[in-house]
């Protein structure tokens, strides 16, 4: 039985990882999935063995998760800023990378590709659309725009890398435990 349990768990959680590329909160599935999991398996007193899945994995992925949600997050406004925009055009980086992640995933139906590619794509014309909106000149609002883009797909590639991270830690945890 437990070793059903580890090999459901890290398949649960490779499933939960492919969410990210999404623009899902898959690194917050894999921390419920793991805290699920530890919760089940906890010993019912403190005589028997440590659990599979320790209090300081958990505080260890909750810290991770956390800040690769900030990271994915401010990374358009970051690119945004890098390049020269102002509070307009990180405001529609935001924006404009949440609603591209989502329009992305069904306009562009290539698996993964299509959600970070709208995120990115909407990134940028939010930023540039806000930028020019506030009376920006066209150059300096594209430039903006483009940051807003590439600091976006950054921020991306830091969060999956981030979830590569919490499921390793989870596969030692449960399989050396």
């Amino acid at each position: 039985m437990f070793w059903l349990l580890v090999v459901m768990l890290l398949l649960l959680n490779a499933a939960w990882l492919a969410l990210v590329a999404l623009g899902l909160p898959g690194t917050w599935l894999m921390v419920i999935t793991t805290a699920l999991v530890a919760w089940w398996q906890w010993p019912a007193d403190s005589t028997t063995d440590a659990p599979m899945i320790g209090i300081g994995v958990l505080a260890a992925i909750v810290v991770v998760a956390t800040l690769a949600e900030v990271l994915e997050l401010i990374a358009g406004v970051v690119g945004t800023k890098a390049t020269g925009g102002g509070r307009r055009g990180s405001i529609g980086a935001l924006a404009g990378g949440l609603i591209g992640a989502l329009a992305g995933t069904f306009l562009i139906p290539i698996p993964l590709l299509g959600s970070l590619v709208g995120a990115c794509l909407g990134a940028g014309l939010g930023a540039w659309g806000l930028e020019l909106s506030g009376g920006r000149q066209q150059g300096a609002a594209l430039k903006a725009g483009v940051g807003a883009g590439v600091g976006r797909f950054f921020g991306t590639v830091a969060k999956l890398a981030a979830g590569v991270l919490i499921w390793l830690v989870v596969a030692v945890a449960a399989l050396w435990p």
